[in-house]
């Protein structure tokens, strides 16, 4: 058996395949922000980034919740990554959300923290942020 009748028989990776839609949360890693920090930044873009698409694309919407709700974190080491990442999303057209942090705790008011975009086509999304390292 070679590599590639090995990969194909990867659950892991056939399950991957399966998934129609996705969302991806795109975190800053310059602010040395905490674990727990980093969760509910992620957790901002993820639940404001659904509405969005709950609001204006509500099929896509809909079969990602019902295929179960697919979610990729990434990062990116500036801001400007995080404004370029929203520009290209908005410009496909992908429902995205910019967290901004409130200042209430390590970050000061304002603070540009995370990125919600999607959920969406995977293979829309793939294309913005297919290039990112994982969290």
């Amino acid at each position: 058996m070679d590599c590639d009748e090995i990969e194909d028989l990867n659950p892991v990776k056939k399950l991957a395949e399966e998934f129609e839609y996705k969302q991806v949360l795109v975190i800053r890693t310059d602010l040395k922000m905490s674990r727990g920090k980093i969760a509910v930044q992620a957790a901002h873009a993820s639940v404001s980034s659904a509405e969005e698409a709950r609001k204006h694309s509500p099929t896509t919407w809909r079969k990602w919740l019902w295929e179960g709700q697919k979610k990729v974190a990434v990062k990116v080491a500036t801001e400007a990554d995080l404004i370029s990442l929203r520009e290209k999303s908005e410009k496909a057209g992908l429902p995205t959300y910019l967290v901004r942090d409130r200042g209430l705790t390590e970050l000061p008011p304002e603070t540009m923290t995370a990125l919600g975009i999607g959920p969406a086509p995977t293979k829309v999304v793939d294309k913005i942020t297919g290039d990112l390292q994982l969290l």
